[in-house]
């Protein structure tokens, strides 16, 4: 079987990485992948939203199979594309991705069908936001409606501050057309989690709990990144916790989507948070997380591919997903700067130092006279797996002191929740 995954970051790694194991794999193929890919498919420069390229591309190498990493072509129609091509592909339709690709119909769809979730109103006017927020006062959450790269939601603990955030978002235009709306929302307290489910419209099978780490410093401060790190399995998620967000929240959003007429294949993806009254969702994604695939997928036991061709078929409820004990932690090596600006191109040094236990899964990487170079925001996920998150996280963060590149910093705090929740 040949395969194609498009994307070039550490959840295509990641992918690329899982799928390369199944013995129905023959040969690999990422559009347009990284450094740390390289050594394990062969790149192929097409752009990720280059979809026209990439249907292309897979009748001329009759690919058998297509994965999508990123939002952005789920969103663009990616699926529908090779679809009518003729081409298999895993992922959710355009129609069907909006669940992300709109936070405004996403919310209005939980509204409508009693999905729990914050307390929302929907803008298209900044003017109407502003007067909005100074009636619910702080803290509380402004989003952008459409996709912003995971930094789109501004979580203000002052009046001041959304207010701020409306003018960035629908005033400046910081975040493009992503922006044209914003949904304002009740803040919630208590520790988030994320759930990621395979589901081919019918059956709604979860797997193991994550806990992403969006802000940029230790302790959740700082401005939200596109992820600094994750651990799985998330002890926030209690087993109570798990079967609501199964029976509450995932199950009945599948039926909500096929009820508008939306039919739902893939992962879907539930950021939540544990508050006092259960859990509560905070966005839905159409997609892997990223970094949560990398711990989830590294505890996977599995074949990747027996469990996609199950949902392709409609027969995922025939399949049993198995995982291996234990627990897998993700530390993100980020370039100085990000997320704001930063600069690439720099060495990175003491990969050939980490032990053959750990993967390093390049997320923003390349090849530049035979070394590798910082390319990204986010440049490698230091992911290992141990009998316990301790010990995972022991491991991680051993391997991470091997590696070097100018301006390199990373969270020291990944897993410590997990911990103090033993």
């Amino acid at each position: 079987m040949k395969v194609l995954v498009v994307g070039g970051g550490g959840r295509e790694h990641a992918l690329v990485w899982k799928l390369k194991q199944s013995p129905r794999v023959e040969e690999i193929f990422c559009a347009p992948g990284n450094a740390g890919i390289a050594s394990l498919a062969r790149c192929v420069p097409i752009g990720a939203e280059d979809i026209s390229g990439l249907v292309a591309f897979a009748r001329q190498e009759k690919i058998d199979l297509t994965v999508v990493g990123p939002e952005g072509p789920l969103t663009m129609g990616i699926v529908d594309s090779f679809s009518e091509a003729g081409l298999a592909i895993f992922g959710p339709t355009a129609c069907a991705a909006a669940i992300e690709g709109s936070k405004v119909l996403a919310k209005e769809l939980m509204a409508k069908y009693g999905i729990p979730t914050a307390r929302f109103a929907a803008f298209s006017d900044a003017g109407e936001a502003a007067a909005y927020i100074r009636k619910l006062n702080a803290p509380c959450v402004v989003k952008a409606d459409g996709l912003a790269a995971g930094k789109g939601v501004v979580v203000c603990q002052t009046v001041e501050e959304a207010l701020e955030a409306v003018e960035d978002i629908m005033v400046k235009g910081v975040f493009g057309a992503a922006g044209s709306r914003v949904v304002v929302e009740e803040y919630l307290t208590g520790q988030e989690v994320s759930i990621l489910a395979f589901t081919d419209g019918e059956t709604v099978i979860p797997m193991l709990p994550a806990q992403d780490h969006k802000q940029v410093y230790d302790g959740d401060r700082g401005p939200n990144t596109g992820g600094m790190g994750a651990y799985a399995p998330a002890p926030v998620c209690t087993p109570e916790v798990y079967q609501t967000a199964l029976e509450k929240i995932l199950i009945p959003a599948v039926r909500a989507m096929a009820a508008e007429g939306r039919p739902y294949r893939g992962v879907l993806y539930a950021g939540l948070m544990v508050t006092g009254e259960g859990p509560r969702v905070l966005e839905f994604n159409a997609r892997f997380g990223d970094p949560e695939a990398q711990p989830v997928l590294m505890l996977l036991e599995t074949d990747l591919v027996e469990i996609i061709e199950a949902v392709l078929s409609g027969r995922l409820g025939e399949k049993e997903i198995r995982w291996r004990p234990g627990a897998a932690v993700c530390v993100v090596l980020a370039s100085g700067g990000y997320p704001g600006p930063y600069r690439k191109g720099y060495h990175i040094s003491g990969l050939d130092r980490v032990p053959p236990d750990v993967v390093v899964f390049h997320a923003g990487t390349a090849l530049e006279d035979g070394r590798v170079v910082t390319a990204g925001g986010r440049v490698l996920g230091v992911t290992a797996a141990a009998e316990t998150i301790a010990a995972a996280i022991e491991k991680a963060y051993a391997a991470v002191e091997q590696i070097h590149f100018e301006g390199m910093h990373y969270r020291r705090d990944i897993g410590r929740k997990a911990l103090s929740a033993i």
